[in-house]
């Protein structure tokens, strides 16, 4: 018998045009303390953070694949499979995407996961420079 998981994220419904929308919430149970740092951080951010998390997860182990990671929480499978296909970017954008300085306005998940499907790295990084 497998033992419980419990996941360090959370998501929360909106209505929004047609439908309820799933969106990513910052985490559970968290201090007012940390809340004005947590809102600096773009959601693209969060994003590559979580992709990261989540592969650990299945590389240690926790979760199986990306079926178990939608059942936890609470999503489809494709968008798991977006959110992990940012760590199909190169290193550097990557590393921009959690430490750089950027314009959340000007930066959309779809323009990103675009990029993502470039195989050269040279080339992920030359579109992610124009944009």
């Amino acid at each position: 018998m497998s033992k419980p998981v419990s996941v360090d994220f959370q998501f929360s419904i909106k209505q929004r045009g047609r439908g309820a929308k799933k969106r990513i919430v910052e985490g559970a149970a968290q201090s007012d303390e940390s809340k004005p740092a947590l809102e600096r951080i773009t959601r693209i951010s969060r994003y590559m953070a979580l992709a990261i998390h989540f592969e650990d997860l299945i590389r240690q182990g926790v979760v199986t694949d990306y079926a178990d990671l939608a059942r936890l929480g609470h999503v489809t499978r494709a968008r798991v499979t977006q959110i992990m296909n940012l760590r199909l970017l190169a290193p550097e954008i990557q590393e921009q995407l959690l430490c750089g300085p950027l314009k959340s306005q000007q930066l959309k998940f779809r323009h990103l996961h675009e990029i993502a499907m470039e195989k050269d790295w040279t080339k992920q990084q030359h579109a992610f420079s124009r944009l």
